[in-house]
């Protein structure tokens, strides 16, 4: 098995690991906190008159729902996952009321999607965790058509985004084996970059690359946060192979650097992401 393969396998336990299930539970919290991104990509859906989208990294559907509703009865968008607890959650969201949204459970690095077919491919935080992103991206715009839109939402540097590293900040202390952050390898920052992600999209074939900062308001109820920071995330993957002592310890830690977070009831904090669009 080479590296790559052994990274790929990786990548694959991990979205169908018990951790990654967790993102199915959480999917209300997750989904009330990003809907800014899911209307906007339903809306740039509907103006491109698109009639056949995909969904990269659609996780429980909440996107592809979305864009399947903002398209019409004519339209079909695609959700595609390599988890199969999400992709179950997203089929079973599907059958209450949207006819017109499908889901595949594969890597979209690698499925041999139909050549040519669709004529807009999104993503909501789903295309960071690729092992190789430019094989990825070459294989999105195969099956892309020509002049076929590109419109994906990514996280912009952890710097820009405090809130998603309180967690880790708060924890290290007391949790000396957590994993060091890497800019460079597949992640929620691994596009930050506007250099390199337009590198990665050139060399894969797309063309008419443009970036956009998108800062939007994101909120949830305090009585959520202490899921929040012991369930996702680095911390939460590993919070349950902690002992009790030490569980207590971080937590509390935690609940003190989300402070200047809460708001009463709320917690608030603005996600700092690109808008990229690309055409094939």
């Amino acid at each position: 098995m080479t590296e790559k393969t052994k990274k790929t396998e990786t990548r694959k336990n991990d979205w169908n690991s018990g951790a990654a299930l967790t993102w199915v539970t959480a999917q209300a919290l997750l989904d009330g906190m990003f809907e800014p991104v899911e209307t906007l990509l339903a809306e740039a859906a509907r103006k491109a008159g698109a009639k056949t989208v995909l969904d990269v990294g659609c996780g429980t559907g909440a996107t592809t729902l979305a864009i399947a509703g903002a398209l019409g009865p004519d339209g079909t968008c695609t959700g595609i996952d390599i988890s199969e607890g999400m992709i179950t959650a997203a089929e079973a969201r599907a059958r209450e009321g949207s006819e017109n949204a499908e889901f595949i459970r594969a890597d979209a690095e690698t499925h041999p999607l139909p050549a040519e077919h669709f004529e807009m491919v999104t993503s909501r935080f789903g295309v960071m965790f690729f092992d190789d992103p430019v094989r990825a991206f070459a294989n999105l715009r195969g099956a892309t058509k020509n002049k076929g839109h590109l419109r994906c939402v990514v996280w912009r540097s952890p710097e820009d985004n405090p809130f998603m590293t309180t967690a880790i900040k708060a924890a290290a202390p007391y949790i000396p084996d957590l994993p060091p952050f890497d800019p460079d390898a597949p992640g929620q920052f691994a596009f930050a970059r506007e250099d390199l992600v337009r590198t990665i999209l050139e060399k894969s074939g797309w063309q008419a690359i443009s970036f956009t900062p998108l800062d939007f308001a994101c909120e949830f109820p305090t009585s959520e946060l202490e899921f929040y920071f012991t369930r996702l995330g680095v911390v939460g993957r590993m919070f349950d192979q902690l002992d009790a002592a030490t569980q207590a310890t971080v937590t509390a830690a935690m609940h003190e650097a989300f402070m200047p977070f809460v708001d009463g009831e709320t917690v608030r904090f603005t996600a700092a992401c690109w808008d990229i669009s690309a055409r094939a």
